[in-house]
């Protein structure tokens, strides 16, 4: 099996906060993170396919149709944008951690994948770089 990983970078800022929790129990767990007006950060996205190559091209996946898909599922959404706004946190209660963050780009483009890539490769990780300590890496389909 093949792993091609494509890397997309964008800015970005959020606020940390639960309306679960009080005041200071957001403080207490989110620290700087939980300011009021937010703090940005230089997001780093790694997606990784996994498969086997194409026999004629040598290649796993056209990198145009992979911009592409990723562009007009998380790019779009998310460059230059308060992470608070978009819809998948807005008003669900979700707080847009990494972690999360993580999940929903996962989550939307293996809903797309099959329609970018009908016969291979799979959807193999994504990868975000918030920081240079923090890095959250989700394994698709394992």
């Amino acid at each position: 099996m093949t792993k091609l990983t494509r890397q997309y970078r964008f800015a970005a800022s959020h606020r940390l906060h639960s309306e679960q929790l009080s005041e200071a129990e957001n403080q207490e767990i989110f620290g700087k993170c939980n300011n009021p007006f937010g703090h940005g950060h230089d997001y780093v996205l790694r997606v990784t396919a996994a498969g086997e190559p194409d026999k004629e091209t040598g290649l796993l996946c056209h990198l145009g149709t992979l911009d592409g898909l990723v562009e007009e599922i998380v790019l779009r959404h998310t460059r230059d944008r308060n992470l608070n706004d978009w819809d998948v946190f807005a008003g669900t209660g979700m707080v847009p951690t990494t972690e999360n963050l993580a999940a929903v780009v996962s989550a939307r483009l293996t809903k797309a994948w099959s329609g970018a890539f009908p016969s291979g490769p799979s959807l193999s990780a994504v990868t975000i770089l918030e920081t240079r300590r923090n890095t959250v890496e989700l394994r698709v389909g394992q």
